[in-house]
This record gives C-alpha cells, sequence and structure tokens, in this order.
C-alpha cells in the first residue's frame, strides 16, 4: 500500500460492550479483529476509557500481541485523551498510530474533535 492510498482500521469498540454484558468472552475482541483483517482491513483500532466501559486494559495487550504475532503489517491505533489513561499505552506498546480524542470520562461517546483555536485563545496565544 502506498502513503496516497486510503487505509480501513476498524474500530472494535462497539463489539466489547456486547461482550462485556455478558460473562462468556463472546463476542471475543480478537476474534472480530481477525475477522476484520482477513476481510481486508488495514489496522485495528481501539478506545480504552478509563472506565473500562468498552475496551479493556487486557483486550489492549492482546490486540496488541495479536497483531504483532499474526499481522504484523496490519497498523494498531490507541485513540483516547492524552489527559486519562492513554499514555501509559501509548509509551508501553508503541502503536503504530495514536489519536487524542477530547473526551470527557463520563461522555457517553466521542462526539467532536479538539477545538484548537479556541484552546489557542485560552491559552493566550
Amino acid at each position: 500500500m502506498t502513503s496516497a492510498q486510503t487505509a480501513l482500521s476498524v474500530n472494535l469498540n462497539k463489539v466489547a460492550p456486547v461482550r462485556n454484558t455478558r460473562h462468556t468472552g463472546i463476542p471475543s475482541v480478537t476474534r472480530a479483529a481477525t475477522l476484520c483483517l482477513r476481510a481486508g482491513a488495514h489496522g485495528i483500532t481501539v478506545h480504552p476509557r478509563p472506565d473500562a466501559r468498552h475496551i479493556r486494559s487486557d483486550d489492549v495487550y492482546a490486540l496488541h500481541a495479536l497483531l504483532k504475532q499474526d499481522w504484523p503489517a496490519a497498523e494498531f491505533n490507541i485513540e483516547g485523551n492524552p489527559f486519562h489513561n492513554l499514555m501509559d499505552f501509548v509509551r508501553e506498546l508503541r502503536p503504530h498510530q495514536c489519536t487524542f480524542v477530547p473526551d470527557s470520562e463520563g461522555q457517553f461517546t466521542s462526539d467532536h474533535g479538539w477545538d484548537l483555536a479556541g484552546t489557542a485563545t485560552a491559552c493566550g496565544r
């Protein structure tokens, strides 16, 4: 794939809440990742929130290990708020991509980007 091509990274966050409501481990986020990659996805995205209501810490590590072993060319993108629990994962696992998302801890879902102009104004720039 050249840099001019669009790459699909599938966000597995909506698989995890279904699994989290059960005590069987089904559906498996690693199985979902494998199915997505076999179907042609170029990468996997996760958003580990501090309250672990979606992807959990152990999912991040399991997906990292799966991609490293079985899909080394696949992109691993960890997204989240850098002021919450994100940076520990990034420093330790060194994903291909890290996406900063300005969500609050109790926010239902990510629904906006960073207000860079507002932030710069608030900082006196």
